[in-house]
C-alpha cells in the first residue's frame, strides 16, 4: 500500500523549485534503475546525471524550453546503445561469468546465439530495441523517486540529435532516448499539482483470461 500511495501521489511535475535532492536519494534512484530487468541482461544503455547548470541551460532550448530542465536538482539522460556489437555483448557475458565464478554451457550457447543475431541487424532496429530496455530502467527510476518522495518529469519532448551533440553521445556509441528531470515541485507555479489524477478504470485496462 505504501508504494501504491506514492504512485498516486506522483505526477509529471510542470514546475520545480530548484531545491537539491540529497545524494543518498539520488543513489537509491539510480540503483533502482541499475537493477531493472533488460532483455538478455545486456543493459544496453547508460544514464547521464547532469548537475552542471550550464549544461542544463544548453539542453533547455532543445527541450521545448521546459523550465524543469534547468530548475530540477538533477537531470537524468537515459542514453541507449546505438547498436549491438560483439564487444558489448561479450562484455556482459564475461561480466556474468566473472561475478558468478563459473561458465555454463547453456549460457555460452546463448551468447553465441546473440552474437550471430544482433550485430547483423540494422543499427536503427538495434537502437530501438535498446531504447525499449532503457525505458524499463527509466520506469524503475520514476517509481523509486516517488517512493523517496522526489518529483520527476518524464520527457520525450526534446531534440534527441541536439542533446546527443551537447553531451557527445554519438562519439560514445550512444543516443539519447528519454529525459528525466528529478527534483521537487514548485506548487505555486505548477498548474497540474492540484488536479485529480486521471487513469482508465481497471476494467478498461485489464482483461483476465482464466
Amino acid at each position: 500500500m505504501i508504494l501504491l500511495d506514492k504512485l498516486k501521489w506522483r505526477y509529471a511535475a510542470k514546475a520545480m523549485n530548484g531545491e537539491k535532492v540529497s545524494e543518498d536519494k539520488i543513489e537509491r534512484i539510480l540503483e533502482a534503475a541499475r537493477l531493472a530487468p533488460t532483455s538478455s541482461g545486456l543493459q544496453p544503455f547508460e544514464i547521464f546525471v547532469i548537475k552542471n547548470q550550464e549544461v542544463k541551460e544548453k539542453i533547455k532550448p532543445v527541450a521545448w524550453n521546459q523550465s524543469v530542465v534547468t530548475d530540477c536538482s538533477h537531470l537524468f539522460v537515459f542514453a541507449a546503445w546505438d547498436t549491438y556489437t560483439p564487444e558489448r555483448i561479450n562484455y556482459m557475458f564475461d561480466l556474468t561469468n566473472k561475478i558468478r565464478g563459473f561458465e555454463n554451457e547453456g549460457w555460452e550457447n546463448y551468447r553465441q546465439m546473440l552474437l550471430s543475431s544482433y550485430p547483423q541487424k540494422d543499427a536503427e532496429e538495434n537502437f530501438n530495441h535498446a531504447a525499449k530496455q532503457a525505458y524499463i530502467a527509466f520506469t524503475e527510476a520514476l517509481t523509486a523517486a516517488a517512493f523517496e518522495g522526489v518529483d520527476t518529469t518524464p520527457m520525450e519532448g526534446f531534440d534527441a540529435d541536439a542533446v546527443d551533440q551537447i553531451l557527445g553521445l554519438r562519439e560514445k556509441g550512444l543516443r539519447s532516448a528519454v529525459l528525466l528531470p528529478v527534483g521537487y515541485r514548485k506548487e505555486n507555479e505548477d498548474w497540474l499539482v492540484d488536479l485529480v489524477k486521471v487513469r482508465k478504470p481497471m476494467e478498461d485496462m485489464v482483461t483476465v483470461i482464466e
